[in-house]
């Protein structure tokens, strides 16, 4: 990281360091690390922050590989689509939630005196029973 700072400049020139996105990811990563490796002994809530972002040290190797760069820019282009169906997907689950609601109303529950033959609230009552819901 260093030695691309010393070779394109850091942020102002055109092909600085700061303008590619990787670069970006890469500089916070390894900016974050550094921070709560100073900052050790220190017990401050903010810092334990810091030591999660441990986990996006991984990433770190993406920045390297052009074939993963191109995997994970052509994924991120394709979240739109990928919300989309998402969104088709839950509508058609709510349709048959809905449907299954109304379908099993109350079709549920049971006379604790003869479950085959009583088939209503009414019914149970004249017989003495208790109405109650499946577990």
């Amino acid at each position: 990281m260093v030695i691309k700072i010393i070779a394109f400049g850091f942020v102002m020139d055109e092909n600085s360091y700061l303008t590619e996105a990787w670069n970006k990811l890469d500089c916070f990563i390894v900016v974050s690390g550094l921070i709560d490796t100073f900052m050790e002994g220190v017990d401050i809530p903010v810092i334990k922050i810091l030591r999660l972002l441990r986990i996006l040290r991984p990433l770190r190797f993406v920045s390297h590989s052009s074939s993963m760069k191109t995997l994970i820019e052509a994924l991120m282009a394709s979240m739109g689509s990928i919300l989309n169906v998402g969104v088709v997907i839950v509508i058609v689950f709510m349709m048959f939630a809905i449907l299954g609601v109304n379908l099993f109303a109350g079709k549920l529950q049971s006379c604790s005196v003869d479950y085959y033959k009583i088939n209503n609230k009414e019914e149970c009552f004249k017989a003495r029973g208790v109405w109650s819901t499946y577990d």
